[in-house]
């Protein structure tokens, strides 16, 4: 007697099992977003695209050209000579000459490009809504980036999203060491908002950003825009991963009520 299973058994409950799977994410993706009293955002990623019409890759290699031109660009090693981001780059030079004139120079020039690439970044898709619908039910916002703090007031201004946030903008500092992974910036927003920890959100797109929040003891929420992005996230230990802000903004609409929705 055949006792293979029909297809259609065993279809049906893989269709069971990929609805119990959604269901639950569904159900970690509400704990996390319907709890928090303050969110922490990281900048780039999650709230827009700082280099999108302006070549991240470019603002590295210029970076690197002029340490060339400063007969100082074996500073960095082979790999980091020829890394997209700016970022490393600034990290590898405060490392090698940490708190030297050469740092304040570098990052100077870093910031002036970040502020360039305002005109030409894209918004996040649902993250402007997302923004106002937690400002508006009361909900604490803060920026925690390692981008400049001038920077990101100036795209937030250009969208009308400045008095969502401040004062609460943690930016990089001239203490480059303390840039994401380290929780530095975190902790300077949960300080200065009164919020213990637990209470509170990170919504990152990067591994430095799960560490940080790791490291600060906040829940993190990762943004992956593509499958790519979203990977690394979970193989790094995310939990709770979305390629999209909209289901965020979604439950935020349920839980507050027919009136919002």
């Amino acid at each position: 007697m055949d006792q293979t299973e029909p297809v259609s058994g065993r279809t049906g409950r893989a269709e069971q099992s990929e609805q119990n799977e959604r269901s639950e994410q569904s159900e970690s993706l509400r704990e996390l977003v319907v709890g928090a009293r303050v969110v922490l955002w990281d900048f780039d990623g999650p709230i827009c695209r700082l280099f999108a019409g302006y070549s991240a890759d470019r603002v590295a290699g210029e970076l690197v050209d002029w340490l060339e031109g400063l007969g100082l660009k074996e500073l960095l090693t082979q790999e980091e000579q020829v890394h997209p981001d700016p970022h490393v780059l600034l990290g590898a030079v405060n490392r090698r000459r940490h708190r030297s004139d050469l740092v304040a120079d570098f990052e100077e020039r870093l910031t002036r490009e970040e502020l360039r690439a305002v005109a030409t970044a894209w918004p996040t898709a649902y993250a402007d809504p997302l923004i106002r619908t937690w400002s508006a039910l009361d909900v604490g916002l803060a920026i925690t980036t390692n981008n400049s703090p001038r920077v990101v007031s100036e795209y937030l201004a250009t969208r009308g999203l400045l008095d969502c946030f401040a004062p609460h903008i943690y930016g990089r500092t001239q203490e480059l060491h303390l840039l994401k992974p380290d929780p530095y910036c975190l902790n300077r927003a949960l300080n200065a908002m009164g919020v213990a920890p637990a209470q509170a959100l990170m919504v990152g797109d990067t591994t430095s950003d799960l560490t940080a929040a790791r490291r600060a003891g906040v829940p993190f929420l990762g943004y992956g825009h593509n499958e790519r992005k979203a990977k690394i996230l979970r193989e790094a230990g995310a939990e709770t991963v979305v390629h999209s802000l909209q289901p965020v903004l979604r439950l935020l609409w349920e839980a507050a009520g027919p009136a919002r929705t």
